[in-house]
């Protein structure tokens, strides 16, 4: 057998991989491992390649002017970064590499601070995020120790696999949120894909047309269209540095089997994706009419619950004042409502509004 379990350490985990799921994540664990280190603050920052802005960004007990600054501004210049993935590494030493002409307002910024004693790691991970550590002490705090730097090292096998974990719960919340309802209100096949493009989840309609391969097939995990400009579609939609629209549809040709019209909308992942690169294809066949459902609207295109009800209700092709009047709201109140369905379904009238959902609903 093994020797003692430290106390601390086993805390710590436990603050680690509980708070993966908590409603406010990383909080309490950030705090235990800044006291664990003997550190000022303890920070983590999830991210995509070449954003300049972070997905997640947190320091408990900083400062909130700095904080806010760093986010804002700081983060996208921030040269202590790219870091050999999994390994600690201090800020000191990091820089010392760096020319001295490199990165001057910053490395100010850190000096004036008092904070620039900093113990970093970097995760990378498969799915095309990141996550950085950081351990903080105050100058006039002793040096981290070379055990200290080690006790830190030891961490990283687990700080990988919450991140993991935490990322994969983000997205299952998600998905599981946004598209059952939304599924099960229009007979919609659903595929639900991540940054790479992979197939994470599919519902049993999706299985049937993806089987029939026809326009459209699965590879493996892979989602394949026949023609290249559908591929290029979602390759775009994917892709990083260019904000997606709020849906984008196209329509799949499939002689034998019945066109599909497909609707793309992105994920809105804050913790990790920041609203970009995970998608969810909506897909709808010829079929008999069914009820629009507020519920259903609402999932699918993100509006409120006032928008969903004022965009069912205009289904039955009624004008803007009736449909106030059933409603029981003021035109002007309807007229707002309505400008903000129409930026986000994409749609510039009503009668593309009506459309849109038509064809959705089969």
């Amino acid at each position: 057998m093994g020797g003692a379990i430290d106390p601390a350490y086993s805390d710590l985990l436990a603050r680690l991989y509980a708070g993966v799921a908590s409603d406010r994540p990383w909080q309490a664990f950030l705090e235990d491992l800044a006291r664990w280190m003997d550190a000022s603050f303890a920070t983590i920052i999830i991210s995509t390649p070449g954003r300049r802005h972070p997905a997640t960004f947190l320091t408990p007990g900083a400062d909130a002017a700095f904080n806010a600054t760093y986010a804002a501004t700081l983060f996208a210049d921030d040269p202590f970064q790219g870091l050999p993935d999994g390994q600690v590494i201090s800020y000191a030493e990091f820089m010392a590499n760096l020319p001295a002409h490199d990165a001057v307002e910053y490395r100010a910024i850190m000096r004036d601070s008092g904070f620039d004693q900093v113990l970093g790691i970097d995760l990378h991970f498969a799915r095309k995020f990141e996550a950085r550590f950081r351990i903080s002490r105050h100058v006039s705090l002793p040096e981290f120790t070379a055990a200290e730097r080690r006790r830190l090292q030891d961490l990283v096998i687990h700080l990988r696999i919450a991140v993991d974990l935490f990322e994969r719960l983000q997205f299952a919340g998600a998905e599981h949120g946004v598209f059952h309802s939304a599924a099960q209100g229009l007979g919609l096949a659903v595929v639900v894909l991540d940054r790479s493009r992979r197939i994470v989840s599919t519902n049993p309609l999706a299985d049937r047309i993806l089987s029939e391969d026809e326009g459209l097939r699965r590879r493996g995990d892979e989602l394949v269209f026949a023609r290249s400009e559908h591929q290029r579609t979602i390759v775009a939609l994917l892709g990083e540095g260019t904000p997606a629209a709020p849906l984008t549809r196209f329509r799949i040709e499939r002689p034998a089997h019945g066109d599909v019209v497909i609707t793309a909308r992105p994920l809105d992942l804050s913790a990790i994706h920041a609203g970009t690169g995970a998608l969810a294809l909506f897909f709808a066949q010829p079929g008999p009419e069914k009820t629009t459902d507020p519920q259903t609207l609402r999932d699918l295109f993100g509006l409120t619950m006032a928008e969903a009800r004022l965009a069912a209700a205009l289904t039955g092709a009624s004008t803007l004042v009736d449909t106030a009047q059933a409603l029981g709201i003021a035109h002007n109140t309807a007229k707002v409502q309505l400008r903000s369905v129409f930026a986000k379904t994409g749609v510039h009238r009503q009668a593309e509004l009506v459309a849109l959902i038509a064809s959705l609903g089969g």
